[in-house]
């Protein structure tokens, strides 16, 4: 006896006793915190427990069917059913894991589940026991059908986007080739968008890309597909087509955008459209050529005006084009394969001092014999391939490894005009920059003027990020588009660069002084700092700083070297 209590006669087997209670309720209080649901099945009675499935299924309007493994079945969804048949059918003699995901309707609506455990066999192989934990996964399943979602729409229109557009291009081009049927792409395009935002106000183009989408949209039948290819470009599939029935469909079309003006916030807008089509299959090797195709006869039908129609029709000459396109292509994935796409740096140079300032990065492709070509000779392929993004993309990268290397140095790097109408690129540009913000300040950002027109409130928004993190924002050709200084003055950008036609014999002509006198006044009194491009003399050079323009580029002060000096 001790203090009136009695000790047990094996104490070793009331501990273990208190430690197994012990870690049962660990084991509860683990599974109620991690919000899943401990099952054990026996295949010989169909009789499931369960514990913590009341906390887990409270929603579930019949809990008490899911103590017999039929109820189980029936509460799963029939893709859940199938995975489990499955397990169960496994005839393997060893234990397996398994891993099922599966949606379960409840009194609050469907939800998703997942079930993983042990597969436990009897003598003869079957399932004989499965044991395991299922859990609440609703939220985790519906961000990542949103994650899918987004990475397949296209953000404004919510149409596909253009990577997905072109997958489903193949799969109905492949489809109707094997079923011996045709079809046909066009490629639409809003006709002079970026005077409807000059002259509607910003955002009015946003409006009037989705109002002409939703009305290209309601002209196709059920089984046609439609997404956004570009800023301004919409693509259309339309499967099991007649040859002489592409005629047709496009003029439904572009009837369907021209028929009534298009309300925006800022006033009406009357639209029109430039179509052009491919016939398919007809030779065409795959959905990459046919979007090109089909972007060469939109070329021609917006070479007559607004509200044109062409059809792609082949021929030697333009066959002959689009190898030397493909061709380039394959050499500039082969270059950024083999780190061989490389800059040049041209020295930008302050008027007053003639000190250099800063860099522009000017990419150069190496050739596998050692010679060196500009960027005009495969940019333009580039971006008519979409490969323009890894290219912008390697630009970034080796700026900013530059500039990690040489820290005196301040370095400009150009944007594409394709690359700025992705806006989930102009994200991953931003978020690059911001994890490398020690070199932010030493970043400038050159767009180009109809870039920066194209897609206002987004470019807007990219610049003002930017320049939120230290970086400097150029307007790249200014003179060249119909970009206005009140366009500039609402983007915040730090400088423009004028266009090198307007510097080039400048001495000569009286209407290139008056413009860039103009300009150059017009920028000091919205404080932006002005580049000339393609200054050529000292002549030259002397009357530009006469105006007040702030620094030079050109050949006389120095020419692009794959070297960086000052």
């Amino acid at each position: 006896m001790v203090q009136g209590r009695t000790l047990p006669k094996k104490p070793s087997e009331s501990i273990r006793s208190l430690a197994a209670a012990h870690d049962a309720e660990r084991l509860r209080l683990a599974v109620a915190g991690a919000r899943e649901a401990v099952f054990d099945w026996t295949m010989s009675d169909d009789r499931i427990t369960w514990d913590g499935a009341v906390d887990l299924f409270d929603a579930h309007a019949h809990i008490d069917r899911l103590v017999r493994g039929d109820g189980l079945r029936l509460w799963m969804g029939e893709s859940g059913r199938k995975a489990l048949a499955l397990v169960l059918a496994d005839p393997s003699p060893q234990e397996t894991s398994f891993e099922i995901e599966f949606e379960g309707a409840s009194a609050m609506g469907s939800a998703w589940f997942e079930m993983r455990g042990i597969r436990l066999p009897g003598h003869h192989g079957r399932a004989e026991r499965l044991s395991g934990t299922i859990r609440l996964v609703t939220e985790k399943k519906i961000e990542a059908q949103r994650l899918s979602y987004l990475a397949t729409r296209d953000e404004l229109t919510g149409f596909l986007n253009r990577t997905s557009l072109r997958a489903e291009l193949a799969r109905v081009v492949e489809a109707a080739r094997d079923a011996g049927r045709t079809c046909a792409y066009l490629v639409a395009s809003v006709d002079r968008l970026a005077m409807i935002n000059e002259a509607y106000g910003f955002g009015a183009a946003d409006e009037v890309i989705v109002a002409v989408g939703e009305r290209l949209a309601c002209a196709l039948r059920e089984t046609d597909v439609i997404g956004r290819i570009a800023g301004n470009k919409l693509g259309i599939i339309v499967s099991d087509c007649a040859e002489r029935e592409i005629a047709l469909v496009a003029e439904r079309l572009r009837g369907a955008v021209r028929s009534d003006v298009i309300a925006t916030r800022a006033g009406t807008v009357a639209a029109t459209i430039s179509v052009g089509a491919v016939w398919l299959p007809s030779g065409t090797p795959s959905s990459q050529e046919a979007m090109l195709r089909a972007e060469e006869a939109l070329d021609r039908a917006r070479a007559n005006g607004r509200d044109g129609f062409h059809t792609y029709v082949k021929s030697p000459q333009r066959e002959m084009a689009r190898l030397r396109l493909m061709s380039i292509a394959d050499e500039v994935v082969e270059a950024l394969n083999e780190q061989r796409l490389v800059f040049a740096y041209q020295p930008i140079i302050c008027a007053t001092s003639r000190a250099v300032k800063h860099h522009e990065c000017l990419l150069r492709m190496k050739k596998p014999d050692g010679s060196i070509v500009g960027a005009g000779q495969f940019i333009p392929a580039a971006e008519q391939l979409g490969l323009v993004r890894l290219v912008d993309r390697h630009a970034l990268e080796m700026t900013v490894a530059q500039l990690r290397a040489y820290p005196q140095a301040s370095l400009a790097v150009n944007v594409s005009g394709t690359t700025t109408g992705d806006s989930a690129w102009l994200n991953s540009f931003a978020n690059y920059i911001s994890s490398n913000s020690d070199v932010a300040n030493r970043v400038i950002v050159e767009l180009t003027e109809t870039a920066a027109l194209n897609d206002f409130e987004e470019i807007a928004r990219f610049v003002a990020r930017l320049r939120d993190m230290g970086c400097r924002v150029a307007i790249d050709d200014f003179g060249a588009g119909y970009t206005s200084f009140r366009n500039l003055q609402l983007l915040h950008v730090d400088m423009v660069k004028i266009d090198g036609s307007y510097v080039k014999g400048l001495a000569q002509s009286r209407d290139n002084q008056i413009f860039v006198r103009t300009l150059v006044d017009l920028a000091q009194n919205f404080n932006l700092k002005t580049v000339a491009e393609w200054v050529g003399s000292d002549e030259e050079a002397e009357m530009l700083q006469d105006m007040g323009v702030d620094y030079f580029q050109g050949f006389h002060f120095g020419e692009p070297s794959l070297e960086l000096k000052w």
